[in-house]
């Protein structure tokens, strides 16, 4: 589909180029950009257009027109980075229509060749006969793709036992910013050699790759964060270790600034025989960082903090009220331990061994031992269900990702997460708080007001201790998130003037040009700019039916329940959203709705749109089967938001005859 009315931003020539060159979606009239302006992070950037590829030479043929137009370019998949690495005003290239297929499975050497559209769910959901997965598992699985989690480099609850996505990586098919195509991957000496003899653009990349990691090789020593969990900046960490040289390891993370992704051939592991989850209760937060320390000794595969935030708004929601059976009480918190087995015995002797440990520390005051599979989804949909579920508490002020993704040494989380509280409390607020404590990378989400000065200000404040904080205990001001818009600016606080000097170097090596997802990991804008929400935000109510009481009290207040996480993008389980699982277009899913409806009532795009046929396209395929409003943890309803929403199209624009003909029936 080609969607040709006149752009605002972009050339008419750069859409004609475009269109004339590629075999998928060109999409650059003003709604479709507000479609695409946002993430699931707190900024919203207009890009000039989006293309959906559908093969290897479309996205050639986007980065040559780019380059040929000097605008820059911006893979995506699934956006739903917290991070605002996936939005910015550049050509936006979504992978997660067309290109997500499952090329290859190898079951004896264990990896699979894929496409970067695929989500995860989806790519275990086809490999399961093998008995082998894909291990990053992040809470975003079901609608996260395999190419966002290769750019973020990924991790999950589960990486203390199979590490992050770059653990997980054995080749990259890639296209360079200059339009050329390679393979990443690791190479022996002699081949190393024959590669930084080549006389182009990836010549140059080994030869000067090689080069800034031997310049600095001390300092990156020094510097880099002596944890598990750290994916800021660049990965120059993997050329000091005594690895081979490998560029697909050092890629990975690089959140689309160096290079796009066609193909990744993904290592695979076994999926356990057994599991079992230990689910300890506690009163206070700070002795479930205490339990940690303990249980991490006992060889668990995963140790998840749930709060009390999010059990509190399980509680409420109508889907994941259902599934809160396990809490026991009123715990201020909760620690998910989980263990694997090879028998059913040995699972046994595990949990309780974990809950004779437990007893010994004196930490928490029930704990309850699960070894079916249905009982430990629940507490697994609650955790993953974590993130939307905080974004449901009422009132401007929102639990927001700016220091959700500090990572430490798991030995110092106690005193830690202490001093983090101190500081959010000594700015007049509270936080969420989620995460993998088994691996000290803690999702700590404050709560603040955007909308106002007082709250830009107090966010900013917030995340500058506690960047001192992080680099006090010799920490990670990301452990999986990523950079993005929002964390970038910290980089050089955090490596220190020379290796941020060498991450520049990267980028330039890689991007002579600067059009590869330009303002992340270096050179960025400062934190508190381009928000979704901020003191210049308003909105029009032109709702006049419903009370929306239920939802804030209006319409805005409705379509802004919508945080942007997309949920209602997964595919694999549930009802929501049956358009998107049809057509796997951003339009048809409920966040598309709600981005397309908002950019109308704030003055993103013209308030007239709101009225307009294309707004119409947009609404049209919701069947209103509330399915957003039982499986969205926001609870977002787009059946009643589409009833305003005709109210007010059919008072300008009337009704066809079909519409009385049935309205009268």
């Amino acid at each position: 589909m080609v969607i040709k009315s006149k752009p605002s931003n972009p050339t008419d020539e750069l859409l004609h180029d475009l269109s004339s060159v590629i075999q998928g979606d060109v999409r650059f009239d003003q709604i479709s950009r507000a479609l695409w302006s946002t993430d699931a992070s707190i900024y919203q950037i207009e890009p000039l257009g989006v293309v959906l590829p559908k093969n290897d030479e479309d996205v050639i043929a986007v980065v040559e027109t780019a380059n040929k137009h000097n605008v820059s370019i911006l893979p995506r998949g699934g956006g739903t980075s917290l991070a605002g690495s996936t939005v910015g005003e550049s050509i936006i290239m979504d992978f997660s229509r067309y290109m997500r297929n499952i090329k290859e499975v190898n079951v004896e050497e264990k990896w699979v060749r894929t496409q970067p559209g695929i989500i995860l769910d989806e790519l275990n959901k086809q490999i399961s006969h093998t008995g082998l997965l894909f291990a990053p598992d992040p809470s975003t699985s079901n609608r996260g793709n395999v190419g966002g989690a290769l750019g973020n480099n990924s991790c999950g609850a589960h990486s203390i036992m199979w590490g992050k996505t770059v653990d997980n990586i054995n080749t990259m098919d890639v296209v360079l910013s200059d339009g050329s195509t390679t393979q990443f991957g690791p190479v022996s000496g002699s081949q190393l050699e024959s590669k930084m003899r080549l006389s182009n653009l990836e010549g140059n990349i080994y030869q000067s790759i090689f080069n800034i990691g031997e310049k600095n090789r001390n300092e990156i020593l020094s510097k880099y964060p002596k944890i598990q969990r750290r994916v800021s900046g660049y990965n120059l960490d993997e050329f000091v270790g005594g690895n081979n040289f490998n560029m697909a390891r050092f890629a990975v993370g690089s959140e689309g600034t160096l290079i796009t992704i066609t193909e990744a051939k993904l290592k695979l592991v076994p999926n356990p025989k057994f599991k079992g989850l230990a689910v300890l209760h506690c009163h206070d937060l700070i002795e479930t960082m205490e339990a940690t320390v303990a249980a991490i000794e006992m060889n668990p595969s995963a140790i998840e903090l749930i709060g009390k935030m999010i059990l509190t708004q399980a509680k409420s929601n109508l889907k994941f009220s259902r599934l809160t059976s396990f809490i026991e009480g009123d715990p201020e918190a909760l620690l998910a331990i989980e263990v694997v087995a090879d028998s059913e015995s040995e699972l046994i002797h595990k949990m309780n061994e974990m809950e004779s440990r437990m007893k010994r520390g004196g930490w928490g005051y029930t704990m309850h031992k699960m070894t079916s599979p249905e009982d430990q989804k629940k507490v697994w949909d609650v955790r993953k269900a974590g993130l939307g579920l905080m974004m449901n508490v009422p009132g401007d002020a929102k639990p927001l990702p700016f220091v959700e993704d500090t990572a430490v040494s798991p030995e110092v989380l106690p005193e830690f997460v202490s001093k983090f509280d101190k500081i959010i409390k000594k700015h007049g607020t509270e936080a969420g708080y989620y995460g993998h404590a088994s691996v000290g990378c803690l999702h700590i989400r404050p709560l603040i007001n955007l909308k106002n000065q007082e709250g830009i200000d107090r966010m900013k404040g917030i995340a500058d201790e506690v960047s001192d904080l992080v680099l006090e205990y010799g920490g990670s001001l990301s452990g999986e998130h990523g950079d993005g818009l929002v964390r970038s600016g910290y980089n050089e606080k955090m490596f220190g003037s020379q290796l941020y000097q060498a991450f520049k170097d990267v980028k330039n090596t890689f991007d002579p040009k600067g059009i590869m997802n330009p303002g992340k990991i270096v050179d960025s804008p400062p934190m508190t700019e381009n928000l979704r929400y901020g003191t210049t935000y308003n909105t029009i109510n032109p709702g006049n039916g419903f009370g929306f009481n239920t939802e804030g009290g209006s319409l805005p207040s409705a379509i802004e329940m919508c945080n942007g996480q997309g949920e209602c993008r997964k595919v694999t389980s549930g009802t929501m959203c049956p358009s998107y699982m049809v057509t796997r277009d951003e339009e048809h899913s409920t966040r598309g709705r709600a981005n397309a409806l908002r950019a109308a009532i704030s003055g993103a795009i013209p308030t007239s749109s709101l009225t307009d046929e294309r707004m119409y396209q947009v609404m049209d395929l919701c069947l209103e089967c509330k399915g957003c409003k039982s499986e969205c943890p926001s609870n977002v309803d787009m059946a009643k938001i589409k009833y305003e929403f005709l109210s007010i199209y059919h008072q300008k624009n009337g009704y066809q005859l079909k519409n009385r003909f049935f309205g009268n029936v």
